[in-house]
């Protein structure tokens, strides 16, 4: 059986972030996604492995003082 595949407000609520974070992340993070049309669209397990690896962590020196 295929992964179904998650619109954005999907994924965010996956992941417990706003939409806003999610194309914030495809944008400046690289965050795997799918643009079919106008939407974007995502494979869970894809999202999973980039938080792994640490694709939604901060970058070094973009921390608040």
């Amino acid at each position: 059986m295929t992964e179904p595949w998650l619109s954005a407000d999907d994924i965010a609520s996956h992941l417990g972030v706003t939409k806003d974070t999610i194309y914030t992340w495809i944008a400046e993070k690289g965050m795997p996604a799918h643009k079919i049309g106008r939407l974007w669209k995502f494979q869970a397990t894809e999202v999973d492995d980039w938080v792994r690896r640490g694709g939604a962590a901060a970058q070094e020196g973009s921390e608040p003082s």
